[in-house]
């Protein structure tokens, strides 16, 4: 197994399991542990002795998604710099968003995210690209129109359309009732199940269960997946520009949260007094 700094991976029973370890900042994702993630779902994949994927998150949640500016992305992005303007941001979204959730979707074993606490943009981007989620009851997922935009495909285009416009969390149980997720445990039950899963999937035969897998992909890359995880990312390239506008509605909070993030924050606080009210 490979050292990595970001993520501890560890082989038992057929069952390869990868643990983002960035507790301290919700497991955001930083270019460094997104490359770690890359390089892990590739050696499992070529890994014989690998039959299942289990992905994990230390710490209360599975990630609070991009890493906007914690210290140590801060220092990549001097070590290693973006070529500046549009050609500079393309290129970093696409191959770290786009083309390594493309990877992980497609590696051919079976793979399995457990999900507790928030899962935001990009922690829904990751876990919407293993086969099956497992969530605790304390998970809460939140979508926008992130770089790999599978929510059309996760949950029905006008479910998808609803959350989306209000930017609102759904929690472990809508998420299951929408097919989001395939089930709820509680949090201190979690990992067990979906270790106990796992390796009930890693005793069959791993030639068939790569052919299951790539049969229920390519249904879906033959109703244009991949075409429109493609344009979607350039609409969602438009759109983060369009942040930049004067005219933009929201107003860009302070600190490393996006503006559609503090909305729906906002909107859970209100929610939550709504109800304490009995409304």
């Amino acid at each position: 197994m490979a050292n990595y700094e970001y993520i501890d991976v560890g082989l038992a029973d057929g069952v390869l399991r990868i643990t983002t370890n960035r507790p301290q900042v919700r497991n955001a994702q930083s270019r460094r542990l997104l490359e770690e993630l890359d390089d892990a779902f590739a050696n499992a994949g070529a890994n014989e002795a690998v039959k299942v994927i289990a992905l994990f998150a230390a710490g209360d949640h599975f990630s609070g998604g991009h890493d906007l500016g914690s210290e140590e992305e801060l220092a990549d992005r001097q070590q290693r710099p973006l070529q500046k303007g549009l050609r500079g941001r393309f290129e970093h979204s696409r191959e770290n968003f786009v083309e390594k959730t493309l990877r992980w979707r497609n590696v051919p074993k079976p793979t399995i995210a457990s999900v507790q606490g928030y899962c935001i943009f990009a922690g829904w981007m990751v876990a919407s690209a293993m086969d099956i989620i497992y969530a605790a009851d304390d998970a809460m997922f939140l979508g926008t129109n992130f770089q790999y935009f599978s929510i059309p495909w996760d949950v029905h285009p006008r479910k998808a359309k609803e959350l989306l416009y209000e930017s609102r969390f759904i929690d472990a149980e809508e998420a299951c009732a929408l097919g989001l997720v395939n089930r709820v445990f509680p949090r201190e039950g979690l990992e067990a199940a979906t270790l106990e899963y796992a390796e009930r999937i890693a005793l069959n035969d791993p030639f068939q269960l790569r052919m299951m897998k790539m049969a229920v992909n390519q249904m879906q890359d033959g109703q244009g997946f991949a075409s429109h995880i493609t344009t979607a990312h350039a609409m969602h390239m438009i759109s983060s520009e369009g942040e930049r506008d004067p005219e933009f509605a929201l107003q860009v909070p302070k600190g490393a949260r996006r503006p559609m993030v503090e909305r729906a924050f906002e909107n859970y606080q209100a929610r939550k007094m709504r109800d304490s009210k009995g409304e």
